[in-house]
């Protein structure tokens, strides 16, 4: 499903592990590499989920972004899964310059959510997926939060 996203720009509206859903049950986005003023918009993924987009900012303000930096640097799979991941990301965004999240320095993680995103549009993407499975309770227990 195609709809606009409140940014102006063209969204593909993707639910938990790429599944199509209604715009009241978005999880991920796809979002356009420019919006219509022309201006870049380099993470591809986009969370839309209220409730796993403040689960993971929970991850993140524990210091989650440095700690998964860090088993990164130190484990090998993580680190061909990153390389891989950012690789698969320019060949989606041939237009714009830089991996996962726009990111375009090495040495780390910029952004939990535009990993678990691309973790849910791109079944497969092993640091992703593994950052999603620290994550307490990603999904509401009970319904959509959205719906």
């Amino acid at each position: 499903m195609t709809a606009r996203s409140s940014r102006g720009r063209s969204e593909d509206r993707r639910g938990p592990f790429g599944a199509s859903l209604s715009a009241a049950r978005t999880a991920v986005t796809e979002q356009a590499p420019f919006d219509e003023s022309g201006e870049p918009f380099p993470t591809t993924f986009y969370l839309t989920c209220p409730h796993l987009v403040a689960a993971i900012a929970r991850l993140e303000a524990r210091g989650g972004v440095e700690r998964w930096s860090r088993l990164v640097d130190e484990d090998a799979e993580l680190r061909k899964s990153a390389r891989r991941g950012n690789e698969e990301q320019r060949r989606l965004r041939p237009e714009l310059p830089g991996g996962i999240g726009g990111q375009t320095r090495t040495g780390g993680l910029k952004c939990l959510h535009a990993h678990a995103a691309f973790a849910l549009a791109r079944p497969g993407y092993a640091l992703g997926e593994r950052i999603l499975a620290e994550v307490e309770e990603p999904w509401p227990a009970e319904g959509c939060c959205t719906g």
